[in-house]
């Protein structure tokens, strides 16, 4: 007879000679609700109540109404420590040693985590809880975000109910490529009707919330909530950037040093504790020309203005809880995955993607006719280092380095029917790791030793809920290691060894510098010659964590990791591609690799409208960066968008009831090449590009329309072709030099 397993009842052979039973309630009803907030390349600093004079006023209510820590630590980069936050487990342990974007061959890198490491949404799941992402995933292979997956890594398989958010590393702001559950979907409003990514996640959290506690009010909820902001683009609403004009005009010296006094004066940092010098390459702000000065402070003010109406939202969520009475059982976090990020160079980028294709922009025509675009959506602005060391006061280096300005985060903790000491600080070490473990200490779910039928990995990390109500309370451990593309760093019993680690050269050759935290908050004071023994004893320390760990191999790889043929059982291995229309948006990680390279694309099309067709048949990044070939205006156009500058192959074209094949072929010419346009096998028009783009940004690809922010003015959005597109092919005709291969890599750098 077959029955469910355990049943605790009768079968007999009706229902009145037999017993029923019911299997007992999960353990976790009634246990408290879980928000965990994370912010990206937020600095160190950056938060009102952490020392910044930016905007962060329901941040800072949160960490009046509960805690402060100072000793927070995370992995330097964005999927490792969003890794570790869900898994409780050390990110090369758990396969994702850096961004999801690459997949080494090796353990500590496969761009997924591991079914050895159940995240903490799993077992929430399994106790009894709702589980609800939304915002920024960056935990699947990005070659496997497109509707053909697999979804193994997408997060309704990683224990999340729903989600609502992006895949991918970054996205517009305005026009994002948004995931709904499993499928992709369409932004649900556009920029002129004043749409805003970071409003649709909140505004669909608290949805999923209140449908929660409108039908099941006993049952507790895990939100795990993941900002866009304040990663490049840099994207807010207009009346955000204007309440920001010329609050920096002062520069990154003065605000720098602003910040640090400010974070002396709320203990933020112990007394006595010295401001960092400036970082290799930042340029003294005086040294700035005029309009240098202008762009940089145009670009923070951008930044300022993304920061404080992301705040606006996480104010909208809270009072939405506070209204529903579910804030005081709330154990609610805000943390950052990284310190501030460097990727805008030393002067900073109004679009990032012109710096990875190797074009210097022209600073003083920007200021001259485009400043007042920076923050909105002809923009991907970063900001400079000068800006980005600010946020990261009073510490060193920045996001991708081992050092405090890499790993030293902001957390806030706030429970009100648990915390009982509110508005304090913790100083306590405590790392990424301890946040799961934490979270299941509060909601008592526990921790099987296998879980889905797979042994699990133990947790790494552990709970600093004894540290809520006793500021003198230990830390829960006393050595944590750190690795980020070969910098390497360790914490052990308030000292630090670490290293900056120069790309290609012998891991042998690093300098290690060694600092004593309780002394030295911001790593300043080099004690390695002072103490050689106690670094010895700490660089041996670290390769023994290392090898228990899974961090070995080193690896310090960029650039190589794309080039050679692309890995079996990807999109990309092949050279030609057919996509069959209507086709769900493909993300850039999954779209065919045309930068660089010759490529043909042709456009299979039935023509069963009356008089000339229109609309778009291939589409690919967006306004700032990309191509589109459409039909308007009785021509066949494709504008090849190279940063704003448009090479347009236009011509008249008559194309009558019936199919027609609609061909734009592109031949490399060294750093350049030509582009031709052709129908049904006659060409029509070629335009020279003079220069190459060897990345067309991180907006992926339309068939038969042109969805998110479009490659041109000449029509809005989505601007369906009003034919049949039957199919598109996409044949690669060559393969990326070197050069080509460099700016791939930096741009997978960036996108974290």
């Amino acid at each position: 007879m077959t029955t469910e397993p355990g049943f605790a009842g009768r079968i007999g052979r009706t229902y009145q000679d037999s017993v029923p039973a019911w299997p007992d309630l999960p353990a976790g009803l009634g246990g408290p609700d879980v928000v965990m907030i994370v912010l990206d390349d937020t600095g160190f600093s950056h938060f009102g109540c952490y020392g910044s004079t930016l905007a962060t006023p329901n941040i800072d209510r949160l960490a009046a109404g509960g805690l402060r820590y100072t000793g927070f630590h995370t992995t330097a980069l964005c999927s490792p420590s969003r890794a570790c936050l869900l898994t409780g487990r050390n990110h090369h342990s758990v396969g994702m040693r850096a961004v999801s974007n690459w997949n080494t061959g090796f353990p500590h890198m496969r761009g997924g985590i591991t079914p050895r490491a159940a995240t903490v949404a799993e077992l929430l799941r399994a106790h009894g809880y709702a589980t609800y992402a939304a915002g920024k995933w960056h935990l699947a292979p990005m070659a496997e975000t497109s509707a053909a997956g697999p979804h193994t890594n997408w997060p309704l398989q990683k224990g999340f109910d729903r989600f609502y958010g992006f895949l991918q590393g970054e996205t517009d702001q305005f026009f994002p490529e948004l995931t709904h559950d499993n499928h992709h979907i369409d932004p649900p409003g556009r920029l002129e009707d004043g749409y805003h990514v970071s409003e649709d996640i909140v505004e669909h959290s608290i949805g999923w919330v209140r449908d929660l506690v409108s039908v099941r009010p006993d049952r507790p909820f895990f939100l795990y909530l993941a900002f866009g902001a304040t990663h490049a683009p840099h994207q807010s609403p207009e009346s955000y950037r204007a309440r920001w004009r010329g609050k920096f005009d002062e520069g990154y010296d003065v605000a720098r040093q602003r910040f640090y006094e400010r974070q002396l004066e709320l203990g933020i940092i112990p007394k006595g504790t010295t401001l960092a010098p400036r970082n290799p390459g930042v340029p003294p702000w005086d040294d700035l020309t005029d309009a240098q000065k202008a762009f940089s402070s145009r670009l923070q003010e951008a930044f300022a203005a993304m920061l404080e109406h992301t705040d606006a939202q996480i104010g909208r969520l809270v009072e939405f809880l506070a209204e529903e009475g579910r804030l005081d059982n709330t154990l609610l976090m805000v943390v950052s995955d990284n310190g501030a990020s460097r990727e805008g160079g030393p002067f900073g980028v109004m679009d990032e993607f012109s710096f990875f294709n190797g074009q210097a922009e022209d600073v003083d025509r920007l200021v001259a006719e485009r400043l007042d675009d920076i923050g909105g959506p002809h923009s991907h602005s970063n900001y400079p280092w000068g800006w980005a060391q600010a946020g990261n006061s009073p510490l060193r280096w920045y996001k991708q380095n081992t050092y405090g300005g890499g790993v030293r985060d902001p957390l806030v903790v706030h429970w009100p029917e648990r915390v009982e000491q509110t508005g304090e600080l913790r100083t306590q070490f405590c790392h990424a790791i301890d946040i799961a473990a934490t979270i299941l200490d509060a909601t008592a779910a526990p921790l099987p030793e296998q879980f889905g039928g797979v042994a699990q990995i133990p947790l790494h990390g552990r709970s600093i809920v004894p540290t809520f109500n006793d500021a003198g309370a230990p830390s829960p451990r006393t050595v944590q290691y750190f690795e980020q593309m070969g910098h390497r760093g360790i914490v052990a019993d308030g000292w630090k060894a670490t290293t900056y680690h120069e790309q290609g050269s012998g891991y042998g050759e690093d300098e290690w510098e060694l600092f004593c935290l309780d002394n030295d908050f911001s790593e300043c004071h080099n004690l390695a010659a002072a103490e050689p023994e106690r670094l010895r004893k700490l660089i041996d320390l670290w390769w023994s964590e290392a090898g228990e760990m899974g961090v070995l191999p080193l690896d310090d790889r960029t650039i190589e990791l794309f080039g050679g043929d692309a890995r079996p059982g990807s999109p990309h291995a092949r050279s030609t591609y057919r996509y069959l229309a209507p086709i769900s948006h493909i993300p850039a990680d999954a779209s065919p690799t045309l930068g660089g390279r010759a490529w043909t694309i042709t456009a299979d099309v039935d023509v069963d409208v009356e008089g000339q067709p229109h609309g778009v048949l291939y589409a690919r990044g967006s306004h700032n960066v990309g191509h589109t070939f459409f039909l308007g205006d009785g021509a066949l156009v494709f504008d090849y968008n190279a940063l704003g500058t448009h090479h347009r192959a236009s011509a008249p074209v008559d194309l009558g009831p019936g199919r027609h094949s609609l061909v734009a072929r592109f031949d490399r010419d060294g750093s350049g090449g030509m582009l031709t346009i052709a129908a049904d096998g006659a060409d029509l028009a070629s335009v020279a590009i003079p220069r190459i783009i060897r990345m067309l940004g991180s907006t992926g690809m339309d068939i038969g329309r042109d969805a998110l922010s479009t490659v041109v003015d000449d029509y809005e959005g989505p601007n369906p072709f009003t034919g049949t597109v039957e199919q598109v092919t996409v044949e690669v005709r060559s393969q990326p030099g070197p050069a080509d291969v460099a700016a791939q890599a930096a741009t997978e750098m960036a996108r974290e």
